[in-house]
């Protein structure tokens, strides 16, 4: 017994130096060396390191293991910590703010409690009636005009043009924006959707009831209060409407602040009304608490001051005072209070654009959300908490993404000083052509010599805008950007992609209707919040002639796309791409074009379509809303009722660039005026073309009758099909068209649509639910599918030969064979029938398949 101890005692010793192991400080320096490499070895690596380091050769490889899988937790545990840190860091700085508002709020309430009693006794007092109403209304009254209208105070004895006068013209300004910033002077009311937390921008908050339009934010971000001040000074790289930022004048103040004078150009989002321009002055100073400030205001006949340069382009607008508060935050970071209040003389615009003007709600998403947005965004890049692919600087990224704006916004305004001139009209209106033949104009921003021909060209825009009711811009420029094949043309693709090359081929090969192509989106980066994403766009290059072999290649775009959150209040959506070359390096050529989708406040007056491709002055209304439902959040619009009651009115401007030889200019013209018509028409015809996408597998069958162009298509089939065979497909009880729709629909058999067209391979354009099981996919991205993809050889060479008995004999029917869905998988079927669908005119409207007991192999 006494020998059993002795052996349970030494296993015992041998159990607690295997748990506790005390290394030296040369051992700990030997293996955070290896942890540093690899945080995770394996047993291999472990026994390789007792080997290669004779101070670990006391210590068993299982202890080291241990080593190891604790290291890994306390550094797991030291980044929760840290993470912990900043969150309860970020959740007291919003604490903070959360209180500074609800004290402002209280100060607001009590104010009008204030003047609700006064209103109150004055009523009630029936004595000295024009007095106290006088009186009443002069109280009420210079309380607003002092809150909102914020009148510049008169001084008619000062020298404005002094250094003294413009520090004085500078104290009133710091002193009215901080009034906006942290407290009363405007009647702030909080924006829809923006909810304060520690992951949010911020509080942001739009004005009511003030003369101009202003929005203001408060937000907390990782980044000191000088580099915030040096970032939002720089309004060019974070405002995408900045057309230019000219400094004219720095003059040093005696509390150690600075005054500019500043002339700033603005591009117009549209192409219905003309740029704004700005002439302020800008003050920097600290405060006593340590707050760095950045105010500014324009520079009128009322405040005094030099007077700034003339303009013929531009409509001069005036900024109120605004500015950026920037306070140091406990811990690091800062606490930044962003505030903007302009006057865009909404008087001088057509009164169907006035919304985009007035709007404090486009104010806000374009300069106040984009500035808290742009600092965010950097603070984070810093942080390193953002990682990009692909070996590409953020700072590269961003400046493509700039670079992509500004040229879709240099092609959108065309401005003379940049060399553009308009182009004379056809004799119809809605499409406006300019060309730019000085291209050294643009050297050193988007655009690069190489583009150019070295024996004379330029660059040609053609461009329109349009007024569009019920379309929600997120949703449209979503489906833009999802099926590019519904509106753009391959061969004018090619033509753009010719710019990039030593010696751009002739217009002919931008003949409409050329081959088809695929896209494939390759992701590059996005913002913070994903509201706005970089992408490359493959186009794949399809060639069903011997001609067509050496033009269909494979092509690439750079593509920016935004504001495609339908959440998003005010928010302008937005697609741009230009071609680049396989290299893609980081100063390569752009020459963008696009959409932009602006909304409009619903309240404002009806609007209607003046750009169409049937001619100045039609009349179009679109209804996307109820078509394109697609995408997250889609089903939003369903639980908002009735979408014949969505009110939604928009602005969507088209612009196109193409380079050009002098000598085919007019040909260029030509081919740019009839593509912009054609994608104008296809944006209108969008909504036919996927209103069969409203009959989801998700949806009961009660929703399909509120498709009438479904409704359409299935009578046509089936009494297409009646004509031809002499049989019925369907057997329906009753006649209604619902019915009928709901038979086709849950039919056994593979039913599918595609399009008749003799110079491009048929595109699927509508399918039942066992068609889109059987090729499975969605009635949305259908339309990316080509018949001749699912066919497979033998199953081509049968079409082809069958394809002249089909357009004469009306049908065919093909025998067994393999087709293959769009993931790849092949699928049999013991019989196809094909026949031509005919319209109510019995004209061709497409060809339908039907694949008989069909399954996957």
């Amino acid at each position: 017994m006494a020998l059993s101890m002795h052996k349970d005692s030494s296993n015992n010793k041998q159990m607690d130096s295997s748990k506790y192991v005390r290394y030296t400080p040369e051992q700990v320096e030997a293996l955070e060396r290896v942890y540093s490499e690899c945080p995770k070895p394996s047993s291999l690596r472990r026994q390789q390191l007792i080997r290669e380091c004779p101070i670990l050769s006391n210590i068993e490889p299982k202890q080291i293991k241990v080593w190891f899988q604790n290291r890994r937790c306390r550094e797991k545990q030291r980044k929760e910590a840290s993470r912990l840190q900043t969150v309860n860091r970020k959740l007291s700085a919003m604490n903070k703010l959360l209180m500074e508002e609800n004290d402002r709020l209280q100060k607001q309430v009590s104010q009008l409690v204030y003047e609700n009693g006064y209103m109150r006794q004055q009523l009630q007092t029936g004595s000295a009636t024009t007095t106290d109403n006088n009186s009443c209304e002069s109280v009420v009254m210079s309380g607003q005009h002092q809150q909102q209208q914020n009148p510049t105070p008169q001084h008619p004895l000062r020298d404005a043009n002094s250094p003294a006068g413009l520090l004085a013209i500078a104290e009133e300004t710091l002193a009215e924006f901080l009034s906006k910033a942290t407290g009363t002077a405007v009647d702030w009311v909080q924006m829809i959707g923006m909810k304060p937390g520690p992951d949010s921008i911020g509080i942001v908050a739009v004005s009511r009831n003030c003369s101009g339009v202003a929005a203001r934010a408060c937000g907390l971000v990782s980044l000191e209060p000088t580099k915030v001040a040096e970032i939002l000074k720089d309004r060019p790289s974070w405002f995408r409407d900045c057309r230019c930022l000219d400094v004219l004048s720095v003059i040093p103040t005696g509390n150690g602040g600075t005054i500019e004078l500043i002339y700033m150009q603005t591009f117009a989002p549209t192409t219905l009304a003309a740029a704004r321009d700005f002439w302020t002055l800008r003050y920097t100073t600290s405060l006593e608490d340590g707050s760095l400030v950045i105010c500014e205001r324009s520079l009128t006949s009322s405040t005094g001051g030099p007077t700034g340069p003339p303009t013929s382009s531009f409509v001069r607008a005036e900024m109120l005072p605004s500015g950026f508060l920037i306070r140091p935050c406990e811990g690091g970071g800062s606490i930044i209070h962003i505030v903007d209040h302009v006057d865009l003389d909404v008087w001088s615009v057509p009164e169907v654009l006035r919304p985009l003007y007035e709007s404090s709600k486009i104010l806000a998403q374009k300069m106040t959300i984009a500035a808290l947005r742009h600092i965010r965004q950097i603070a984070q890049e810093t942080s390193g908490e953002i990682q990009y692919g692909g070996g590409r600087q953020p700072a590269v990224l961003r400046t493509f993404s700039q670079r992509l704006c500004r040229g879709f916004n240099d092609a959108v305004n065309g401005f003379a000083d940049d060399g553009w001139s308009l182009m004379g009209s056809d004799g119809v209106e809605d499409v406006t052509i300019m060309i730019n033949s000085s291209p050294g104009k643009f050297l050193g921003s988007q655009y690069n010599t190489s583009m150019f021909p070295s024996f004379g060209g330029g660059v040609l825009c053609a461009k329109a805008s349009m007024l569009l009711q019920n379309v929600p811009p997120a949703l449209l420029v979503r489906f833009l950007r999802e099926h590019r094949s519904e509106w753009a043309d391959y061969g004018v693709d090619t033509y753009s992609a010719a710019c990039l090359k030593a010696s751009p081929y002739a217009v002919p090969c931008a003949r409409p209707g050329g081959f088809p192509s695929s896209q494939v989106i390759l992701p590059l980066a996005h913002t913070v919040e994903h509201e706005e994403f970089l992408e490359v766009v493959r186009l794949e290059g399809h060639a069903f002639t011997p001609e067509d072999v050496a033009l269909a290649r494979d092509m690439y775009l750079l593509q920016l796309c935004s504001g495609i959150d339908e959440n998003a209040v005010g928010a302008c959506a937005q697609l741009v791409f230009a071609p680049i070359d396989e290299s893609f390096a980081d100063d390569a050529p752009l020459l963008p074009s696009g959409f932009r989708v602006i909304p409009l406040d619903p309240k404002t007056v009806t609007l209607t379509c003046q750009s169409s491709a049937d001619g100045a002055g039609a009349t179009r209304t679109l209804d996307l809303a109820s078509a394109l439902e697609v995408g997250p959040g889609s089903n939003r619009l369903a639980g908002d009722g009735d979408p014949s009651n969505y009110n939604l009115r928009s602005v969507l401007t088209i612009a196109f660039q193409f380079t050009f030889e002098n000598h085919l200019r007019d040909n260029v013209a030509a081919m740019a005026r009839q593509y912009v018509r054609s994608v104008v028409g296809s944006v209108q015809r969008v909504a036919m073309a996927i209103a069969p996408s409203r009959l989801s597998s998700n949806m009961e069958p009660k929703a399909l009758p509120g498709s009438p162009e479904a409704l359409t298509l299935a009578r046509w089939i089936c009494r297409s099909y009646r004509i031809h065979t002499g049989e019925e497909l369907l057997r329906v009880d009753s006649q209604a068209g619902d019915a009928l729709l709901k038979q086709l629909w849950h039919h056994s058999d593979a039913i599918m649509c595609c399009s008749l067209k003799t110079n491009a391979s048929p595109v699927f354009t509508f399918a039942n639910q066992a068609g889109l099981d059987m090729l499975e996919t969605t009635l949305v991205a259908l339309q990316d599918i080509m018949l001749d993809k699912i066919l497979d050889e033998a199953g081509r060479k049968i079409l082809c030969s069958e394809f002249s008995k089909i357009m004469q004999q009306g049908f065919a029917y093909l025998p067994a064979g393999i087709c293959v869905s769009s993931m790849g998988r092949p699928v049999s079927y013991e019989q196809a029938i094909a026949w031509k669908v005919l319209n109510d005119n019995d004209a061709n409207h497409c060809l339908t398949f039907m694949f008989v007991n069909w399954s996957f192999v």
